[in-house]
């Protein structure tokens, strides 16, 4: 667009933009989709209040010398016990404020937990997420958002296209002719990227590898780079194949590749 804002320069940059062959464009969203992203981001924002809630909870507890380990689960299990217990050195007006900072706790916890439920529901209910839960480390709460981003994927060509749409390939520097390869990108969607990375991060600590393709590769990969390079580089590796069960519309294969020469 060229010079200052309004709408005859927006209608003329759509119309140059339209015409050059190196555009990308995005795909208009149907209504499922536009539902399921609807899902997420109300789940994403009452995840990120329990968050503030547990967080401000253990402050309001350290300032009076109570500490307990890391773990939510943890946290939430001691708590009734520290309202109960009236050695614990805490004033009757904190102890009746830190009783209305768990009962908030519950009720998001509820709420995070009815609608976990719906996405699962809905997951299970769609073919194309039904296939992309075959994927190690993609559960109901990847496929849904991803099903929803990109449909079947006809918005890129190949799977490294996808993988950069998130920010999960290398950011690029050249200049003078030398290229320089840094840490990822981090553009595009960042609540897919997180999810990947989620994802990639449990297979990388639980998964079987020797009963899945990628085993090898991750084994490989892990005798030479830091476990969180590690990390990046499957979920790197994850997007591009659920990129591939959508466009391709065929099931995850996890056969090892020495089984299938």
């Amino acid at each position: 667009m060229k010079s200052n804002k309004n709408d005859y320069l927006d209608a003329e940059a759509i119309a140059e933009a339209v015409q050059r062959p190196n555009m990308r464009f995005v795909p208009i969203k149907t209504d499922d989709q536009l539902d399921l992203q609807a899902f997420h981001r109300v789940r994403d924002r009452l995840v990120c209040r329990r968050t503030s809630v547990i967080n401000q909870l253990r402050a309001f507890l350290l300032e009076r010398g109570i500490t307990f380990r890391q773990g939510r689960a943890y946290l939430g299990k001691q708590i009734p016990e520290l309202l109960e217990d009236a050695e614990q050195r805490l004033s009757p007006r904190m102890r009746r404020l830190v009783d209305r900072l768990w009962q908030e706790w519950k009720a998001l916890e509820e709420q995070i937990e009815t609608l976990s439920e719906e996405i699962d529901s809905i997951a299970s209910q769609d073919v194309a997420c039904q296939r992309l839960q075959d994927i190690p480390g993609v559960g109901p709460l990847i496929a849904t958002p991803l099903v929803a981003a990109v449909g079947n994927g006809a918005a890129f060509t190949k799977g490294r296209d996808f993988a950069a749409w998130p920010g999960l390939v290398p950011k690029q520097y050249s200049t003078g002719g030398k290229a320089w390869l840094l840490g990822i990108s981090k553009r595009g969607n960042s609540y897919l990227r997180r999810l990947f990375i989620h994802g990639a991060r449990s297979i990388v600590m639980s998964l079987n590898r020797d009963n899945h393709a990628i085993g090898t590769w991750m084994n490989q990969l892990e005798a030479r780079v830091y476990r969180n390079v590690l990390v990046v580089a499957v979920a790197n590796k994850l997007a591009r194949i659920a990129w591939a069960v959508l466009a391709k519309g065929e099931p995850y294969s996890s056969t090892p590749a020495c089984a299938t020469s």
